[in-house]
């Protein structure tokens, strides 16, 4: 087995540490870090009260910032890092050099820069490089999310979910134990689930709900009604808007409509700042009736007619049922109306159960998404 030489080592060393140590090059990403933190500056409020609040919040902005700017400084040191040495090996195309390079490199790196060079996170900056190798992405990335995010995004396989888990963090704001939390749970499968719905035309926009929802944080026990979840949601709401995935504001419960003199109740009303426009829940137990559709169309109608904003899309409905009746829901084409059905769940099941249960739902979605893209004569013969 062939080890790397003194002179391998010795040259890629050499490289690694200026790609550390220099952060002045008009062409990096590092421009950009610079450009965020100054606009970040920029629009900092002008503090009020006497001289010490004011100075107090200086110096809290400010550590604010110097965190910010060290955060994204290391983790665009890291990808650079990992870029260089992944750069080495292909160029020596030789697997039993990356092997050993990285060994050794890390060894002589840590005596000199500390444990943050030790094997395990050299091969995560290789990684990192590896997945993510638009500079642009990365420089954004870096002043968003903190290393202990990008380690929780490497382990993902699929590319499209791995950048839609950065941009739900980085958007959302998640803490690195918030994004753990929603990569377990299937927010990406679940999200193409809800999307094998909408269909061409539709008045729902793509990526907005989830199928199912997971509200086992409510701890409901095996027997509740409809007045129990909703008091339950409302309860842990801020877990709930997690779950929603998508900027959800609480707005209003039993929303009362007065129509042809009788009252009418909405179970819960939220609004999206991403969609600009109001979120009607109707919670059902049980399985998914097409009565409700009629139901959620005479509450998006009121809405639209009476609680719209100028400069806001139109209200769209979601019906939260125990169980979906996925063929009703598809020959209804509820999302033209603006309507999306989506199952919840009051109890989690173990991990791998939970996986498979969420594959074998998402599989079903894209066939019958592969169904509708049939032409309409050969739909029979199937």
């Amino acid at each position: 087995m062939s080890v790397a030489t003194l002179s391998e080592v010795s040259a890629i060393v050499k490289s690694v540490k200026k790609s550390i140590d220099d952060t002045s090059t008009p062409s990096s990403p590092v421009s950009h870090i610079d450009r965020v933190l100054q606009t970040s500056i920029e629009r900092l409020p002008t503090p009020a009260g006497t001289l010490f609040e004011r100075v107090d919040f200086l110096i809290e902005q400010g550590q604010q910032i110097a965190s910010q700017s060290a955060n994204a400084a290391q983790t665009l040191t890291f990808w650079r890092v990992g870029l260089e040495v992944h750069r080495d090996i292909l160029r020596e195309q030789r697997a039993d050099y990356g092997k050993h390079i990285v060994s050794t490199l890390s060894t002589q790196l840590v005596a000199k820069r500390g444990r943050s060079y030790a094997v395990r996170n050299l091969r995560r900056m290789i990684q990192f490089a590896r997945l993510f190798p638009d500079p642009e992405i990365v420089s954004t990335l870096s002043t968003q999310l903190s290393w202990s995010h990008i380690i929780e995004l490497l382990p993902i396989k699929n590319n499209e979910a791995r950048l839609f888990y950065a941009d739900q963090a980085a958007h959302n704001q998640l803490s690195v134990q918030e994004l753990r939390g929603i990569i377990s749970r299937k927010a990406f499968e679940r999200k193409e689930i809800a999307n094998a719905q909408i269909t061409p035309g539709s008045a729902v926009p793509l990526d907005a709900f989830r199928d199912p929802y997971l509200l086992d944080f409510l701890m409901l026990k095996d027997t509740y009604l409809e007045h129990d979840l909703e008091s339950a949601i409302l309860r842990d709401l801020e877990e709930f808007l997690l779950e929603t995935g998508n900027g959800f504001t609480f707005v209003a419960r039993q929303k009362r409509m007065i129509i042809d003199n009788e009252d009418y109740y909405l179970d819960l009303l939220f609004y999206s700042r991403s969609l600009h426009r109001l979120i009607a829940v109707e919670l059902k137990l049980g399985k998914f009736k097409a009565a409700y559709k009629g139901q959620m169309e005479l509450y998006l109608r009121w809405l639209d007619r009476h609680d719209r904003q100028v400069g806001e899309e139109a209200p769209l409905g979601l019906i939260l049922c125990t169980e979906a009746s996925r063929e009703q829901i598809e020959l209804l084409q509820m999302d033209k109306d603006g309507i999306v059905v989506a199952e919840f769940w009051t109890a989690l099941p173990p991990k791998e159960e939970l996986e498979n249960r969420i594959q074998v739902i998402l599989r079903d979605a894209r066939e019958r998404e592969a169904r509708r893209e049939l032409p309409s004569e050969n739909r029979g013969t199937e």
